[in-house]
């Protein structure tokens, strides 16, 4: 397979038409459902991609950018103002394969009224049986369990009644950082486990959620924390559900950690940097929390298994898998493509541009 796919625009009348195609770049190869999505329109685009299975270079990306009308881009692309001076005034949209846009400099994006496409509402039920998945990982020891069996220790290991005995949502806790879809589908999915009560915060903090996504109020006890402090300190598990921006970049640091439970644990399945490396590390090398179950962690992919987190017996850490199943991906990939056509103006009549960030340019 060549690097990159340079496909013209087909179906044209006149050479005249051809200077009016748009150009578009797709910094991946796309799952189908979003490449029938943009070839459906390949009479009005000239779509250059890359094609292989790996990030596309930098190089690669600044060279190809020159006079693209829309960005298709993904988590490990960088979209910044070097990025968007390539493509110059021609640019009208990037859209981004992801929920997630802190790749992404909107400061860039709003000075040249460039409209941004996300994908956020599609990955939620994904996202919440990872997230649950973590939780029942981290409170039952299952990366201490399997390491038991892949060393060949399970025939050696004497039984006893309490050998690798963990934790249990029986009557438990559980806590929010952040209270929006995916919070809410996890607390869902928790409901037949038996919790007792669920605490959270927004970012107004001591104030409810604006919405009841899933009738939780109804079938468990539901209310805002007072403060992070009070999540701490109550919660079994605590989830990290909320965006990354200044005020919550390293909020679980070690003062944090430090009033939690000896029997509670953590599970981020939103953004890396809101927790602290270091500190987590600290609190599970000293027992101040039982376990973690993390999706993200700070630094990533750049995290080798020698990695204090990657390599700790009470931590289970998965490399950022929170949305791949293939429906959700294939759903993603074409929810991505139709942002990039709504963009610009290419839409059918049953898409429009409801997962834009901004219905009007930044």
């Amino acid at each position: 397979m060549t690097q990159f796919e340079r496909v013209p625009p087909t179906g044209l009348a006149s050479p005249a038409d051809a200077l009016m195609s748009l150009k578009v770049l797709v910094s991946r190869n796309l799952p189908s459902a979003g490449q029938k999505v943009l070839l459906s329109r390949a009479d009005k685009l000239e779509i250059v991609q890359w094609r292989e299975d790996k990030p596309a270079p930098r190089s690669w990306m600044l060279e190809h950018a020159q006079g693209a009308a829309g960005l298709l881009v993904t988590l490990s692309d960088k979209v910044d103002e070097e990025l968007l001076s390539a493509a110059g005034d021609a640019c009208r949209v990037v859209s981004t394969f992801s929920a997630g846009y802190d790749h992404i400099d909107l400061a860039s994006l709003r000075s040249r009224n460039v409209r941004l496409g996300y994908t956020p509402d599609c990955l939620t039920d994904a996202v919440a049986d990872i997230t649950v998945m973590l939780a029942l990982m981290a409170q039952r020891l299952g990366r201490e369990s399997i390491d038991l069996v892949a060393r060949s220790q399970w025939p050696s290991q004497p039984w006893h009644p309490l050998l690798l005995c963990g934790q249990n949502l029986r009557n438990a806790t559980v806590g929010c950082i952040g209270f929006g879809r995916i919070a809410q589908a996890t607390m869902a999915r928790l409901i037949p486990f038996g919790i007792a009560r669920v605490i959270y915060c927004t970012s107004k903090l001591g104030q409810p959620a604006s919405e009841d996504l899933y009738g939780l109020k109804s079938k468990v006890q539901t209310e805002p924390a007072r403060d992070h402090d009070q999540l701490a300190r109550e919660s079994h598990v605590l989830f990290v559900c909320c965006s990354l921006n200044d005020s919550t970049r390293n909020l679980v640091d070690s003062a944090f950690l430090s009033k939690m439970s000896k029997t509670a644990c953590l599970v981020n399945t939103s953004r890396g940097p809101i927790v602290s490396n270091d500190a987590l590390a600290d609190a599970l090398d000293k027992g101040q929390i039982w376990g973690a179950g993390l999706d993200v962690i700070a630094g990533e992919p750049d995290i080798s298994g020698d990695d204090r987190l990657a390599r700790h017996p009470r931590c289970v850490l998965l490399p950022h898998i929170g949305s791949a199943d293939f429906d959700t991906r294939h759903e993603m990939a074409r929810i991505s493509a139709e942002n990039l056509l709504a963009g610009l103006g290419l839409g059918s009549d049953e898409q429009h541009p409801t997962r834009m960030l901004n219905e009007k340019p930044l």
